[in-house]
């Protein structure tokens, strides 16, 4: 193979890394934020069973009520932001991972043409060589 071939060859599966390991930190981002929305629901249902016999916390419930719907508003906005980043980014991953095949093969290509062109100039120097003998009236 030749060296254009090994360089952006190299320098596509760095790029397909790099691609994959910001991938895996969105996803990680989003399972994180997705664990946010679940825990803030199990927060808020709790609060809910406890309040549920005692009179004074009624007064308390409206407000927390409140900012619990407020932060778990902010989670799910995290989480379509962050989903829209991850489809950028899977995107971004799979446009890079079809130029590294394409160059691989490419590079196979030459790699086949070379190996075409060195098995004809084989073939045409003993082809000479038989015609120079037959030529000198050798065997």
């Amino acid at each position: 193979m030749t060296k254009w071939a090994d360089s952006l060859i190299r320098i596509s599966n760095h790029e397909v890394e790099t691609l994959q390991k910001r991938l895996a930190e969105i996803v990680e981002r989003r399972q994180t934020a997705e664990m946010k929305v679940a825990t803030l629901d199990a927060q808020s249902e709790l609060e809910a069973m406890q309040a549920q016999g005692d009179v004074e916390a009624g007064w308390y419930m409206i407000g927390f009520r409140q900012g619990s719907k407020i932060r778990r508003d902010q989670a799910l906005l995290e989480i379509d932001q962050i989903l829209i980043e991850e489809a950028g980014a899977r995107d971004a991953l799979a446009q890079a991972f079809e130029n590294l095949k394409k160059y691989e093969h490419v590079a196979e290509a030459a790699k086949v043409a070379r190996t075409k062109l060195i098995g004809k100039l084989e073939t045409a120097a003993l082809d000479e060589l038989g015609l120079r003998r037959a030529a000198v009236g050798g065997r």
